[in-house]
């Protein structure tokens, strides 16, 4: 065997989870279908924000390693990663999650909510650029003696006979790879443009809302979104949805309507009723199951990659 450890998937599950490994001592390879830039993680509209996932208290856990994670690394321009402030905004009364105390998180005031919402909450939060942030993944982890494989298991068995550890970072595609008719893909697209000069995030969290709507700054480019489609694996752009993306977000933000459209991006959440972390052992080695984060999956890629390593060691 070529490998200590193999992880499928080159997301951002797949990549912090191959860095914690490598940097744990491990000789690591990444199997993937897709290249960085074409995984589901470069399509997303990433910041941290704990969504109501299950178990609670394991995704609890996970999200302030996670946050802590990012936080360090944000000081470095070449991750990706800003920790700014901004808002979540809800049309409907609510109360302000539990999770903001971890950011200093406080109550709008009144005239900080934007027109046709009732209450809200301000925080300061890591905002990920994805795809630069995957290349700086993909470099600390090469760093450390990782190496990529372009290659398509058909089964999680069969990755066992290439190392003795093989870690199932598969997303939406471990519906086929570990049978899991729990796994879900939800279809999300969003609309890149540039920056016209925002410096502030906004999230629409009206609780049971049809559509999502966010506006994620970076340093050049500001994110907008989204969609949320069920049970649809389909990956190309909705002109459409486009629209009625930019014309949301231009409604809560004048600036956007003349910024130029750079791109859209199309990616499949993996949605399942629990995110399953667990390992299996095997007569040829250990596998572990780390994929079903939904859009949670920056969220929770620290804290999830640290238990997956301890896991290994621990084997």
């Amino acid at each position: 065997m070529s490998a200590d450890a193999v992880v499928i998937g080159a997301g951002v599950a797949g990549l912090t989870t191959a860095v914690c490994l490598a940097e744990a001592g491990l000789k690591v390879r990444v199997d993937t279908e897709r290249p960085l830039d074409g995984t589901t993680s470069a399509a997303a509209g990433a910041m941290w924000d704990p969504y109501l996932a299950e178990p609670s208290d394991l995704v609890a856990r996970w999200s302030r390693t996670t946050l802590s994670e990012l936080t360090a690394l944000s000081v470095d321009e070449e991750t990706g990663i800003r920790v700014l402030e901004g808002t979540q905004q809800s049309r409907e009364p609510c109360d302000m999650p539990a999770w903001t105390g971890l950011v200093e998180g406080r109550l709008c005031a009144p005239g900080e909510l934007r027109s046709g919402f009732v209450t809200g909450w301000r925080y300061r939060a890591p905002v990920v650029d994805m795809p630069v942030y995957l290349r700086y993944l993909g470099r600390r982890f090469m760093q450390r003696g990782g190496t990529f494989r372009s290659h398509r298991y058909a089964t999680v068995e069969e990755a066992t006979r290439e190392a003795p550890v093989v870690v199932n970072c598969s997303g939406s595609g471990a519906r086929k790879l570990a049978d899991d008719p729990s796994v879900e893909a939800v279809r999300g697209q969003l609309v890149v443009v540039e920056n016209p000069g925002i410096d502030s995030f906004f999230c629409d969290d009206t609780p049971g809302a049809d559509e999502l709507t966010y506006i994620y700054p970076h340093a050049s480019t500001v994110v907008l979104g989204g969609t949320a489609v069920r049970d649809t694996w389909d990956l190309s752009p909705d002109e459409e949805a486009a629209r009625q993306i930019l014309a949301r977000c231009a409604a809560l933000e004048p600036s956007i309507s003349t910024a130029r459209v750079v791109e859209q991006r199309v990616g499949l959440r993996p949605v399942r009723p629990r995110i399953r972390l667990a390992d299996e052992r095997h007569a040829d080695g250990l596998v572990v199951h780390n994929y079903g984060h939904g859009g949670a999956g920056v969220t929770l890629s620290w804290g999830c990659a640290r238990e997956v390593t301890q896991r290994v060691l621990g084997r």
